[in-house]
């Protein structure tokens, strides 16, 4: 039984025919119909509550499609420009400045170490987003369906062996989000230390529910400008800061810890950078099929490494001011008092006034951007979990996982710095396994797109069995723990890369252990199944 009634009035996507749904598209050499897409009228069909439900959502321009195929005749023809934007408005925010803040009072860290780690950490982090992005236009299939492909389907539900795939990208997602709305929060502190986290806190999750509620189309159109005034502020910042002349060039540590400090310090890095990986695909389904791949990755690319690495390196650069002991510290009293949005006040609110505090609301309200992308793709992970999910439409799950990282975030709110860096920390793991063993499998299994059969998500019996991706899944956890350097946990191998806290090599080992064990793996299997 489906996730619906199998009445053709009732739709299933798991039970829609193999056939054409509005034209050809190509794929590898040759043309290959759009079979398992989901023609749009096809969700409005019927009397069920699903039915009745996508025909009201439908009425106020919210977005009705999940999970299921983009058929090639209802892609846009949007620019490429709109992927690039999103990304750059997605990291324009203070979340990413407060990565490289954070680099001085949490890590100890140098000002030129950070920096570089920033730059080479970063650029490496991007490139699977930038990689998986070109998926969409040529499958029409969002990240977690195309996972399908390497880890396989085996009872044909929406879920199955992707079900620890989907729960890892969901908590991601809400994790991202309940870290984000956090930063938003101290920031509205700091202009207003009456306004309490709480209230913060569900101010910018409100506002980010009303544009992801209207789904893929408003998520693009609001990211398209929602980077202009960030940008202008943070150069505003920029500005303000060079004048005071408060930067301090931390000399660059030497030894085991430096080393140690450095690795954990890239680990969060390399964790920020590659977070959008495993929901890369889902922005750019609706772009054509013809799309040329290396535009696509290279305006991915652009807009992510811009933002990344300016707001970054500014943050880096502004908290070097902390390490003054002159027992007069605006800048780390105002750290001390509202994390990250006391330090940014403390750069502009003197100098500025009222137009300081004003900036510091509008770098709130960026974590909006921010978190757009988080709770858009949460929905979609969240149908892919079980049939019984599946029925339920995509607005409602964004809905629930609004409740659920706002739950998360305004009891986390006083403990910002801890949540960052092991949240960060722990989601590098995870995507570092999940890249291993999608790179893998496309590099040298499926040998590049030509060895896809898109139509095959829906045909179990077509897909990988999992069992080797599944395994390599285990074997990447067991780098991630050998080489982890937590508060809470130091492994072995990550106890050798430090001095007294050890250096964090978990996303490295998570990545080397999940694709060789996956190539040996998966060669045995696809010689025993053929598929």
């Amino acid at each position: 039984m489906g996730p619906f009634s199998k009445n053709k009035s009732d739709f299933d996507v798991e039970s829609v025919p193999a056939e054409k749904s509005g034209g050809s598209s190509e794929y590898g050499s040759g043309i290959v119909p759009d079979e398992g897409a989901v023609p749009a009228e096809t969700f409005v069909l019927g009397d069920s509550w699903y039915a009745r439900t996508q025909r009201l959502a439908g009425k106020f321009g919210v977005e009705q499609r999940g999970i299921e195929r983009v058929p090639s005749d209802e892609r846009s023809d949007a620019g490429m420009s709109q992927i690039g934007t999103l990304w750059l408005s997605a990291n324009m925010v203070v979340s990413s400045f407060a990565i490289g803040a954070l680099a001085y009072p949490v890590f100890y860290l140098g000002f030129i170490d950070t920096i570089l780690i920033i730059f080479f950490v970063n650029l490496m982090g991007i490139l699977p987003v930038c990689f998986f992005s070109t998926f969409g236009p040529r499958f029409g299939l969002r990240q977690m369906v195309l996972s399908r492909f390497y880890f396989g389907c085996l009872n044909g539900g929406p879920g199955s062996n992707l079900f620890e795939v989907a729960v890892f990208n969901i908590l991601a997602c809400i994790g991202w989000s309940s870290v984000n709305v956090i930063v938003g929060a101290q920031l509205f502190n700091a202009v207003n230390h009456n306004m309490p986290g709480w209230a913060g806190i569900l101010v910018i999750a409100v506002s980010t529910f009303l544009i992801t509620l209207f789904g893929y189309k408003i998520v693009h159109t609001y990211e398209r400008y929602s980077w202009i005034p960030c940008l202008i502020i943070f150069l505003v910042v920029l500005g303000e800061f060079a004048h005071s002349g408060e930067f301090s060039n931390i000399p660059m540590g030497v030894g085991i810890s430096e080393a140690g400090s450095a690795l954990s310090f890239a680990a969060s890095v390399y964790g920020f950078a590659t977070g959008w990986t495993s929901y890369a695909a889902d922005y750019t389904v609706y772009q054509p099929v013809g799309r040329s791949r290396k535009s696509i990755f290279l305006w991915t690319f652009a807009g992510l490494s811009f933002p990344l690495l300016f707001t970054q390196m500014l943050g880096a650069a502004i908290a070097t001011t902390m390490a003054a002991n002159d027992g007069d510290n605006a800048y780390m009293d105002g750290y001390s008092s509202s994390g990250i949005g006391g330090l940014l006040a403390a750069v502009i609110v003197p100098p500025l006034g009222k137009f300081g505090q004003f900036c510091l609301v509008i770098l709130a309200l960026s974590i909006v951007a921010n978190n757009c992308p988080n709770i858009y793709s949460v929905s979609l992970s969240l149908q892919l979990l079980a049939r019984v999910s599946q029925r339920v439409p995509r607005f409602i799950w964004t809905f629930i996982g609004t409740c659920v990282y706002v739950a998360i975030a305004i009891p986390g709110y006083s403990h910002f710095e801890s949540i960052l860096e092991n949240f960060m920390l722990v989601i590098g793991y995870w995507l570092a396994i999940y890249e291993g063993i999608s790179i893998s499998e496309h590099v040298f299994f499926k040998r590049g797109f030509s060895g896809y059969n898109p139509q095959d998500y829906l045909e179990p019996s077509k897909l990988p069995p999992g069992f080797a991706a599944i395994t390599a899944f285990l074997f990447g956890v067991m780098g991630a723990v050998l080489g982890m350097a937590q508060v809470w946990f130091t492994g072995p191998i990550g106890k050798l890369c430090g001095a007294e806290y050890g250096g964090d090599v978990g996303f490295e080992l998570a990545f080397s252990f999940s694709a060789i064990s996956y190539c040996i793996l998966r060669s045995f299997e696809k010689s025993y199944f053929r598929r």
